[in-house]
């Protein structure tokens, strides 16, 4: 199994460095959230108070992509035989969720409280809040462009977002940005014209953004928590294979489930050419998964069942998940 272990090391290898980024992307966001709040309180800016709701959502749910990462890669056991990769989409459930709550409601409450009360102008606290929007610009664009290049390198120079952390960081960290430059405008427009609504509109703005993001994290963190199917390639390479396999005379269904971010059930009704012997059947029952597994090491767990019933049993290496080991 050379091929596994040497995805196990690659995959080993990828986690530390999205790790890293996870901890970049928390470093900035607690440092930020605190200038933020510093500014907003002292300018009275809705705009400011929510880019620093912002950042505090976005903290807490890096803390929770930081426990996916450890927690997901535990071995399966007894209990979890199937082990624990879908953890990730677990803990990028709560972090969706997080950006809804503390990001986007937070947003549209300081949004509709400017409209309602409207706030003074404090220039110079304006000013300052400014200069933090400034400074946080620079550093979500940094975490962002790291995050971006640890996709590419994953992905071999294309971006690779099928981690659930590291698209997650990616989507917090490109909506922070987007969100401190409509908070600048919101805070200069009423700075030039006196208006808050501009500023009311600014954070109004952030908290659909911010909704819209949740959305979209947690629809996809759901599809794989429910079990979505393999990419439709891997399907059909996996399909080709085992057409190709001498003993199979036909592959009458075909199911793959993803179990993490590198792992996949597959499971294969197949007719197997007549005249097998059960001895024989099971020979090239491990024959086969073992060639299924060595071609595409994502394929964690290996079911195989005669449609005829010769290798249903609960004893043969057909119908169990073994990767094709005797």
């Amino acid at each position: 199994m050379s091929g596994t272990s040497s995805k196990r090391k690659k995959q080993a290898k990828a986690d530390r460095h999205t790790r890293i980024t996870v901890l970049v992307a928390l470093t900035a966001n607690l440092v930020i959230a605190v200038a933020k709040a510093i500014g907003g309180v002292f300018a009275g800016s809705p705009a400011l108070l929510s880019e620093a709701a912002h950042s505090v959502a976005d903290s807490l749910n890096e803390v929770f992509l930081l426990a996916a990462l450890r927690r997901s890669r535990r071995p399966a056991d007894p209990r979890h035989p199937f082990g624990y990769g879908k953890e990730r989409y677990f803990w990028s459930l709560l972090a969706a969720v997080g950006i809804f709550v503390m990001g986007g409601c937070f947003s549209f409450f300081q949004g509709f409280e400017a409209l309602r009360s409207g706030t003074e102008e404090k220039f110079s606290g304006y000013v300052a809040g400014l200069v933090v929007l400034g400074v946080a610009f620079v550093a979500e664009g940094l975490s962002l462009l790291r995050a971006l290049y640890q996709a590419r390198r994953k992905g071999g120079g294309s971006a690779d977002l099928s981690d659930p952390a590291l698209r997650t960081v990616i989507a917090e960290d490109g909506t922070a940005v987007l969100g401190v430059t409509l908070a600048a405008v919101g805070m200069a427009l009423h700075m030039i014209t006196g208006q808050v609504a501009w500023e009311a509109a600014a954070s109004l703005v952030i908290g659909a953004l911010l909704v819209y993001i949740a959305y979209r994290l947690g629809r996809e963190a759901r599809d794989q928590l429910i079990g979505e199917a393999a990419d439709p390639g891997l399907t059909a390479r996996i399909r080709a294979l085992l057409c190709a396999q001498p003993e199979i005379d036909s592959v009458e269904a075909l199911f793959t489930m993803k179990t993490g971010i590198d792992s996949t059930l597959v499971a294969a009704r197949v007719d197997l050419v007549p005249g097998l012997d059960s001895e024989r059947v099971e020979e090239v029952a491990v024959r086969i998964k073992r060639s299924v597994a060595e071609m595409f090491p994502e394929a964690d767990r290996i079911f195989l069942d005669d449609r005829n019933g010769a290798t249903g049993t609960r004893e043969s290496p057909a119908a169990t998940g073994e990767r094709g080991g005797a």
